[in-house]
């Protein structure tokens, strides 16, 4: 980034404020002769040079010249303008305060580095996941499948589970970073094999191996932000991966007319898949193990921790009875009961679903500014409601809920997804997080089975009326069980980690000051 000069004629009053360190984006000091270097901050190098002239009207000419270098490498281009909007002002930054689109909470180079990667490693990841549920109509139509036998492949490929929940849990011992690599590495080759796949069956029994190296993947992701940001940014950081997997999601979506250009033309999206491993062998060398897996940990078990441990599982069990079949079905509801191309599908997701990103910016924000719990329960609620209507509806209101369930349901993934990673100490937080995806994984089982019988017999529209019951009863859940987590480091939401938060201290006190 070019250095950012300012020039502008204050007075005294206004040279003081210029002349004070700031305490925002970045936390600076004085180190003398009008100049300030960053003690916190998401920058490689940062310096604030101010050079002041005085006036024959008593007034002072100051020359603010800022040379900064930006600790993200692949997502630059999205955060460089703002960044050099803020940091050019004069004085101090506007409060004292973090500007909305950044974290409550100050990220350190390492924080930001790591951010960086795995967002770019979760636009990988999004695309492969969503395949599937974008396909699987056209899939079962060249195959000729009916609803029930859609519900029932589906609920097969739930059993990923088999290999995503050793894979999770085996990074308690061998560490993150090597396993998300090779998860989402392996996960990209296997998708890609279903583009050559003669039936449904053998279909199906490609997808469940990919589907459990990229849920491995997908949840090691989760556990890596939430242990490289602050106590504030934690939610901020969810929710900035979630869209980055939206617009995986996204491309998959924006191509999916090509299942138009024949009956097997859904067998190209799924080859795309290898082109992921281009950016991850990029990436790979930028993404750094976790900082607190490296650091001393003590070893960790279920005991003591079956509580919070049932409560989270129970908790993915009612998410999943919903919105797995909501998102798995939608395509198949669209193309089967509102007569719907694979064009209009396209458009359809893209206009109604863009807007989501509204909801997740803003919910990861008050997530971790007003609370977890407030920010999840409304935006659970909403989102659920307005789904159902959109399941019985046609023309107009079918769109109109969608987009709205889309932006107030979105919230709560930022907000409630941070649990996972929150409650449990680092010693034990790959297989806590992979013991409740097996939970979750269930109730995947019974929404979709339950789903496609229903649907079959009598409309979707009734199919996900019931099943809207599962998370309207975990909004209760949250209310009167969920501990409020915002503002809390992780080591005092899991005092087992204070032995080695303590050693941490003494080796290497600031990455975690502020965590």
């Amino acid at each position: 980034m070019a250095p950012l000069v300012t020039q502008g004629t204050v007075d005294a009053d206004e040279l003081a404020r210029v002349l004070i360190p700031r305490n925002g984006l970045v936390l600076e000091r004085d180190v003398g002769g009008g100049r300030f270097e960053a003690v916190e901050g998401p920058f490689r190098r940062y310096e604030r040079r101010v050079t002041v002239t005085d006036t024959p009207d008593g007034r002072h000419h100051v020359t603010q010249e800022v040379s900064v270098e930006l600790a993200v490498r692949y997502w630059r281009w999205l955060f460089a303008t703002a960044f050099r909007r803020r940091l050019r002002r004069l004085g101090p930054e506007s409060g004292d305060r973090t500007p909305w689109w950044a974290p409550p909470d100050r990220l350190d180079p390492q924080a930001a580095e790591t951010l960086d990667a795995l967002a770019l490693l979760s636009v990988i990841l999004g695309y492969a996941t969503i395949l599937l549920s974008q396909t699987i109509t056209f899939a079962a139509h060249e195959f000729g499948a009916g609803k029930p036998a859609q519900g029932v492949a589906l609920a097969a490929v739930r059993f990923d589970l088999l290999l995503s929940f050793p894979v999770v849990a085996l990074t308690d011992r061998r560490g993150r970073r090597w396993l998300v690599l090779a998860a989402t590495a392996g996960a990209c080759v296997i998708t890609a094999v279903g583009a050559i796949t003669p039936s449904l069956p053998v279909f199906i029994a490609t997808q469940v191996p990919a589907r459990g190296l990229l849920t491995a993947a997908a949840v090691i992701v989760a556990i890596m932000a939430a242990e490289e940001m602050p106590a504030g940014g934690r939610a901020y950081a969810l929710g900035l991966l979630t869209m980055a997997g939206a617009l995986g999601s996204g491309v998959a979506v924006m191509l999916l007319p090509v299942a138009d250009l024949g009956e097997g033309g859904w067998r190209i999206l799924f080859a795309v898949a290898l082109v992921g491993l281009f950016p991850l062998a990029h990436l790979r060398p930028h993404l750094v193990e976790s900082r607190r897996f490296r650091a001393p940990h003590p070893e960790a078990t279920l005991a003591g921790h079956g509580g919070r441990l049932w409560l989270l599982a129970i908790s993915g069990l009612l998410i999943a009875v919903f919105f797995t079949p909501a998102n798995w079905f939608l395509n198949e509801y669209l193309r089967d009961e509102r007569g719907f191309s694979a064009a209009r599908i396209s458009l359809f997701t893209i206009l109604t679903t863009t807007p989501g990103a509204i909801g997740i910016v803003v919910g990861g924000y008050l997530a971790d500014v007003k609370g977890r719990r407030v920010v999840g329960v409304i935006a659970l609620v909403a989102g659920v409601t307005a789904t159902m209507v959109m399941f019985a509806v046609n023309g107009w209101p079918l769109w109109a809920s969608s987009a709205i369930g889309t932006i107030l349901g979105a919230a709560y993934v930022p907000a409630l997804g941070v649990y996972g990673p929150e409650l449990f100490p680092t010693g034990l937080r790959g297989r806590a997080n992979a013991a409740i995806g097996v939970v979750g994984r269930l109730g995947s089982v019974v929404g979709l089975i339950a789903v496609g019988i229903i649907a079959g017999r009598r409309s979707f529209g009734a199919a996900m009326t019931l099943a809207g019951v599962g998370p309207l009863l975990l909004a209760v859940l949250i209310v009167v069980a969920y501990p409020e987590t915002a503002h809390r480091s992780l080591e005092e939401l899991n005092p087992e980690d204070a032995l080695g938060d303590a050693k941490r201290a003494g080796e290497n006190p600031g990455p975690f000051d502020n965590s």
